[in-house]
């Protein structure tokens, strides 16, 4: 969230996902020489916006069973018994814990949990700002946010020598201001 205040630009309540122009993005070393990307297209979240910024929560589950890597049948293989198995792991779930900072320099912690596993992950936020829509006349907040996991701590040690531990998270997401 860049701003140079530590006063929030943003209406105080709860600001619902704009699904249609969200999406929660990876990147994972394949072999270690190049990465595979992909995303998750069916997510929610929430933002609820206080006073300060001390007073920020967000919640966001994600549907794994969405996941889409531009190849069919890798996806499918991600998604078996032996990998991410979705049946066990239906849903990514992340709640955040603190937000904090100040000018450009904001980051949010939080818990994210997948499957049986819960551990904190903080992501680096940067505020997009907040712009009215002609098209639904309700104001957008836009915000992008990166950190890492590693899928050892979340007991996903599949594919070991072919896939990196790291996987990088990149969230591109417009929130819609309470009515």
């Amino acid at each position: 969230m860049t701003t140079n205040t530590t006063t929030l630009p943003l209406k105080q309540g709860r600001w619902d996902l704009d699904t249609a122009h969200s999406s929660a993005g990876f990147a994972i070393r394949h072999l270690g020489i190049s990465k595979v990307r992909g995303r998750f297209t069916r997510l929610d979240a929430a933002l609820h916006v206080g006073a300060t910024p001390a007073d920020i929560s967000i919640t966001a589950t994600v549907d794994i069973a969405s996941i889409d890597t531009g190849n069919a049948d890798r996806d499918a293989h991600v998604l078996a018994p032996d990998m991410l198995d979705v049946e066990r792991r239906p849903t990514m779930a992340f709640r955040s814990t603190r937000v904090s900072g100040e000018g450009d320099e904001w980051s949010m912690e939080g818990e994210l949990t997948i499957g049986e596993a819960t551990r904190p992950v903080t992501l680096e936020v940067e505020f997009g700002g907040a712009e009215d829509s002609v098209v639904d006349e309700r104001r957008h907040a836009g915000f992008e946010a990166r950190g890492s996991i590693r899928r050892s701590d979340f007991g996903l040690d599949f594919g070991h020598g072919m896939l990196g531990d790291t996987v990088q998270i990149v969230l591109d997401v417009q929130f819609l201001e309470p009515r």
